[in-house]
């Protein structure tokens, strides 16, 4: 289903050069999404390892090798530690400087991701629900999405801690100044834009360009959320493969209505109270709460 209430067109779009497409369609919505050739399909699917491979899968690669690094470094996963948000230079406005940077670039992979879905000839942003069509519903399905997993998920990473299968996470490690809080704010929404629109939005249109169905695009999507988190420990894996397994299946139902914002919100909310909490809790009650 789509964020809109005008029927498809009678009449679908021409394909692009060197695309065909099937004619044995009987809805409106087989007709919209006839089959590609295996042309076409090879390059859907160089696509997809091009924008992953610039973005979550080059970090789910990276986490690969950094817990097998953990796992054979002679240290016991639990003694070990995973810092966030770290500051990069003593001088506080340099240090912001890389951070603006950093998060500037970080985020770019996403407007790759829209840009790549506008050549269908529509909006990228309405094809996803990125946009303010529907402010309330998208901010109130976020709140409620965010208190769903966020209190599983402090119990997944208490869990493993105790377990010994998640290292110590360190949500912020910034030096302290005028401007780290909104930096913060800003890396949780670099997050929430990043992980929801290329893992969710992006990937399912494309997956169903080649004939996915739901189960196997909520099955991949999880798990390459839980992928790119393995640094953290076996913990923060199976917890995000959790909320990966919700948001996927949520954005799929008549509920979410594909609109990829609720999942946005929901996501930038859980990393502000994540990282902006951690950086100002006092450190006794980091110790006590075994955060620091």
């Amino acid at each position: 289903m789509r964020d809109r209430t005008d029927p498809l067109p009678a009449t679908p779009p021409e394909p692009a050069p060197g695309q065909g497409t099937t004619t044995a369609t009987t809805t409106p919505d087989a007709v919209a999404r006839a089959r590609p050739d295996r042309a076409a399909r090879r390059r859907i699917g160089a696509e997809i390892w091009i924008v992953l491979g610039l973005s979550l899968g080059k970090s789910a690669v990276y986490a690969i090798i950094n817990i097998v690094a953990r796992l054979t470094a002679g240290t016991p996963l639990g003694e070990q530690s995973a810092s966030l948000n770290v500051s990069r230079s003593a001088r506080p406005y340099l240090d912001l400087t890389y951070q603006l940077v950093g998060i500037f670039f970080a985020v770019l992979p996403v407007a790759l991701a829209l840009y790549l879905l506008s050549a269908r000839g529509r909006s990228a942003v309405r094809a996803i629900g990125l946009d303010g069509a529907r402010p309330l519903r998208d901010v109130g399905w976020g709140f409620a999405l965010a208190a769903a997993i966020g209190i599983p998920g402090l119990g997944f990473y208490a869990l493993g801690r105790v377990l010994g299968i998640t290292v110590e996470v360190q949500a912020s490690a910034l030096n302290a100044a005028w401007w780290t809080v909104p930096v913060l704010i800003l890396a949780a929404l670099q997050n929430g834009l990043l992980e929801e629109v290329i893992a969710v939005g992006y990937l399912f249109e494309r997956t169903r360009d080649l004939g996915w169905g739901r189960v196997k695009f909520v099955v991949w999507s999880s798990l390459l959320r839980g992928s790119y988190h393995l640094y953290q420990g076996f913990g923060p894996f199976v917890g995000n493969v959790v909320m990966g397994v919700v948001f996927s299946w949520f954005y799929t139902s008549r509920w979410g209505r594909h609109r990829v914002m609720p999942l946005v919100i929901a996501h930038t909310l859980l990393d502000v109270v994540a990282f902006v909490g951690y950086a100002l809790l006092p450190l006794e009650w980091k110790q006590s709460l075994g955060l620091a």
